[in-house]
């Protein structure tokens, strides 16, 4: 048997007193296909946290966050937060290091939980619609499933319209 794998994200969960169900994997996973597969979920419940950077200058970054069969419009997420907060330059996609420094996951292992405060986290408005929905735990052998208003919530999260779904993909 081998020993639970704990997490700073499942530590956050747990100390917040938030509901979640551990889906541990047979071998590493770090694209949304293969945790999908693993899980025993379909891609739509699954939640791409995806680290962008501003290209030059102060260099901020956001946490952006879409579902599995969408894909993240960065145009749309530079919109949204140039509206809330004006200045904000085109976003591009966070290196590996950026991702590492900043967040408590590696890439293909990223949630948006258990950032710095002056990361915002903007999720795609598509989220809220769901009960519940699967990220990761920041580890690649752990995902996990709570519901989506928990995770909105424990995120601290803006929605937006910030997705090209399914049917605008072509």
């Amino acid at each position: 048997m081998t020993a639970m794998i704990e997490t700073p994200i499942t530590r956050l969960l747990d100390a917040a007193g938030v509901a979640y169900r551990r889906l541990e994997h047979s071998e590493p996973v770090y694209t949304i296909e293969t945790a999908a597969a693993q899980r025993g979920v379909v891609r739509g419940e699954m939640v791409k946290s995806i680290l962008l950077r501003e290209a030059g200058g102060a260099r901020r970054a956001v946490m952006a966050c879409v579902l599995g069969d969408d894909r993240l419009d960065p145009k749309a997420v530079r919109d949204y937060l140039d509206a809330v907060d004006a200045g904000w330059r085109r976003l591009t996609f966070a290196s590996d290091e950026e991702i590492r420094h900043m967040t408590p996951g590696e890439r293909g292992a990223v949630a948006p939980l258990g950032l710095a405060p002056e990361i915002p986290v903007v999720f795609d408005e598509a989220i809220a619609a769901y009960v519940s929905v699967n990220i990761s735990s920041g580890d690649p052998w752990l995902g996990l499933e709570l519901a989506a208003q928990d995770l909105i919530r424990l995120a601290g999260a803006q929605t937006a319209a910030i997705a090209r779904h399914g049917d605008e993909l072509s």
